[in-house]
């Protein structure tokens, strides 16, 4: 039944709350280090900061680590498509994709000769990385909150249902925009192990990638509102508000 993974339909809490997993990679790859090195009883030992050492930086186990939730929203978009048909879900698995180079290309610098690492696989990585970077953030804008820049952002001024946001003031959006693009950036800092030695460096960059996860959910949960509010034959809100959020939460229907 590996096929058929995962086992049931995809709701749209499935896939939000795995998307969120996605920001919480390295964090999964610091608990496994961590019961690593208890278990190998490396605690408060010089094996510690020995990266060749079964827990060390340069084990092979970050990466699948590391990967391991990217994997689990492809399959879900996989899913998605099986029950939909929807060409976007196989977009949306592509992104997820992406991810897969720029991670195990880093992990290769601890495993390749040195001039293997800056002639071939390190301008690989770079390219990887541009690559998952942009596409992430030209889905979270047009698709995940459907602010297109070239759109919906100059519709502002006209009211209709498509651009009656919860966040009125236009600078909000334009602020979305521009600091998703810089974070998703930065973002591909964390998911490279051969980058990970600065502490300062990954916590800073950690705080900004909850920061750009919080304002992500409030606008993608804004844009599936006004999807459901656009499906209704009345732009008036229902007054049974439970049935909403059942929808919202239940219904397998969903671009993701």
């Amino acid at each position: 039944m590996a096929h058929k993974l995962p086992l049931q339909a995809i709701t749209f809490s499935d896939f939000f709350l795995a998307d969120i997993m996605t920001s919480m990679s390295k964090v999964f790859s610091d608990l496994e280090r961590s019961v690593c090195r208890m278990f190998n009883r490396q605690v408060a030992t010089i094996a510690w900061f020995e990266a060749d050492s079964v827990c060390g930086s340069h084990s092979v186990v970050i990466p699948v680590v590391l990967v391991f939730p990217y994997v689990c929203r492809f399959f879900q978009c996989l899913r998605q498509y099986k029950d939909t048909k929807e060409r976007t879900c196989l977009f949306n698995a592509l992104k997820y994709s992406t991810a897969v180079p720029v991670i195990f290309l880093s992990a290769l610098k601890y495993h390749v000769l040195p001039l293997s690492w800056t002639n071939f696989y390190h301008p690989l990585w770079l390219i990887s990385s541009v690559i998952n970077s942009l596409y992430s953030f030209y889905w979270d804008v047009t698709r995940d909150w459907d602010l297109s820049a070239f759109s919906r952002i100059f519709k502002f001024k006209n009211p209709h249902i498509c651009t009656n946001l919860f966040y009125g003031r236009i600078w909000v959006y334009y602020w979305v925009i521009g600091s998703n693009l810089i974070l998703r950036c930065t973002w591909t800092y964390k998911l490279s192990a051969h980058l990970r030695h600065n502490h300062l460096t990954v916590f800073t960059i950690t705080a900004l990638e909850i920061m750009r996860r919080f304002q992500w959910i409030f606008f993608r949960v804004e844009n599936e509102w006004n999807k459901m509010m656009m499906s209704k034959p009345s732009l008036e809100l229902s007054i049974e508000i439970p049935e909403e959020e059942d929808r919202l939460l239940g219904s397998a229907n969903h671009n993701v």
